[in-house]
Order: structure tokens, then C-alpha cells, then sequence
């Protein structure tokens, strides 16, 4: 017997939030591209979350107003920040293709007279380079993964560590228990949710869209460790695989979708 796939209501429990206009329409050019998409199409789909359209369209203003969006013709684009955002929420849902030789990277902002927008372009540069923080304003990973990018009064070197315990500095950077936990419970959801997704039954889309979103944040912060630090059992690998799959058939249903709506 097929389980019934989970209702919005019944995803909390997997610490998703209901998501805004802005959430719905950030989500859906996050995952297309180019990252365009018609304002109609938008609009179209944040009504199936029971978003009005007045709602949505101001949304729409208001992302453009910020700088986070660019519009042309009545599409809509993302735009600053969000291009970054998107290179690394791409990068989370592929494996690292490099072997890891024992190598580090550490970044340390060298001064300490940095404005609050510097301090948090920093951080965001390095939990978008999946680095962790060591201490304020030392940040460190595994050099299995590019390096962050240069930033002003940032240094940043590359080379074998020596200290007690790799396995005891990885568990001080990441909180893997809490990870592997989410990890498992948003694997659950997924192959959960696959069986509506085959069914195609656009009244269920926006669950498939709920799930889909939380497995893009939670692999966007994966930290993609290599094998010999990762623990023996690591469900992030298997959440990547499985997502991959299930996300050529849902790019395929929200293409549908928008098409219908041009």
C-alpha cells in the first residue's frame, strides 16, 4: 500500500517553515536555468500556495526594489548575491570531484576593524565556500572543495594540518549528529514525496516544491566532507543521489506548469 504523501501542515516536523511570496518565488529561479522566469508564471505559482496574486506581485516590487531581482519585458531575474547563491546551491547537489590528499584550507579576517556589512559579506562567503567557523573570524575545511573567494583583508592558505584529533576538530566544527539526523528525516520526505511527484497530480506540486526547497538549503550546507572524516553512516550522500533523480522529474512538472501559464 502507498503512504500518503505528507500534507504542508505535517512538515514542520521536518523543521520547514510554510514559505512566503518571496520564499515561493526566490525557490522556483533558484532552481531554473537561466534563473527568468515570466512575472504571469510567478504569480501563478504562488497562488497554488494559496498566496493572492496582489501579494505576490508586490513581492515581486519589493525584491526588485532591494536589488535582489532585475525585471524586462515582464520577466523576472535574479540578480547581486542571489547569482552567488545560486553557483552554491548548485554546487551542494554535486558530489566533490576532488580526492582529498589531507590538505586544509583556513581563512582569517586580519583585521578587526571591519564594518557590520563587511563582517557579514564574510560569513556568507564562507558558509557559501562550506568553511566552518573555528573560532570568530577563523574559518576552516578540508581542502576537498574549492577555496573561498578572495575577499579584502582576508587571508586564506592551503596545506597539510597537524593537531591531536582530525576526527575531534571535525566534530568541533560541524554539529554531524544534528546534520546526519536532518539528513535522514529530509531523505524520508523525499522518497516520500516521489510517489506524488510520478502521479503528477498539480494540486500536490507545492509539497514537492516544500520538500524540494529544504533539501536544496540543507545540501547548499552540507559540508561535503571526504569519506575518511565523514562518519560510516553519512545519509547525505544517499539524500544527493536520490534528489538528483527526483528533481529532473520535478523540473519537468514546474516546466509544465509554467508553459501552461505563458
Amino acid at each position: 500500500m502507498t503512504t500518503a504523501p505528507k500534507r504542508p501542515d505535517d512538515l514542520a516536523v521536518l523543521g520547514i517553515e510554510p514559505l512566503s511570496a518571496r520564499s515561493v518565488i526566490l525557490s522556483a529561479l533558484l532552481g531554473t536555468h537561466p534563473p527568468t522566469l515570466p512575472g504571469r508564471s510567478l504569480v501563478a505559482l504562488a497562488e497554488l500556495f494559496g498566496i493572492r496574486p496582489g501579494t505576490a506581485r508586490t513581492s515581486l516590487s519589493r525584491m526588485v526594489s532591494n536589488g535582489e531581482l532585475t525585471t524586462s519585458d515582464g520577466h523576472y531575474s535574479l540578480a547581486g548575491r542571489l547569482l552567488d547563491r545560486q553557483r552554491e546551491q548548485d554546487g551542494g547537489q554535486t558530489a566533490p570531484a576532488v580526492d582529498w590528499n589531507g590538505d586544509w584550507i583556513v581563512a582569517v579576517a586580519a583585521s578587526d576593524r571591519r564594518s557590520m556589512a563587511e563582517r557579514r559579506a564574510f560569513r556568507e562567503s564562507m558558509v557559501g565556500s562550506r568553511l566552518a567557523e573555528l573560532r570568530p573570524d577563523i574559518w576552516m575545511r578540508p581542502a576537498n572543495t574549492p577555496g573561498p573567494p578572495r575577499l579584502a583583508d582576508i587571508l586564506i592558505t592551503s596545506g597539510p594540518l597537524t593537531c591531536d584529533s582530525v576526527d575531534d576538530l571535525v566534530a568541533r566544527l560541524w554539529p554531524l549528529t544534528e546534520l546526519e539526523s536532518t539528513a535522514q528525516r529530509l531523505h524520508d520526505a523525499l522518497t516520500q514525496q516521489r510517489s506524488a511527484l510520478d502521479r503528477g497530480e498539480i494540486e500536490l506540486l507545492p509539497q514537492s516544491f516544500i520538500v524540494a526547497a529544504a533539501v536544496v538549503r540543507f545540501l547548499r550546507i552540507e559540508p561535503q566532507l571526504p569519506s575518511v572524516l565523514a562518519p560510516s553512516t553519512w545519509t547525505a550522500t544517499a539524500l544527493r543521489s536520490a534528489y538528483d533523480e527526483f528533481n529532473r522529474s520535478f523540473q519537468q512538472q514546474l516546466r509544465d506548469f509554467f508553459a501552461a501559464t505563458r
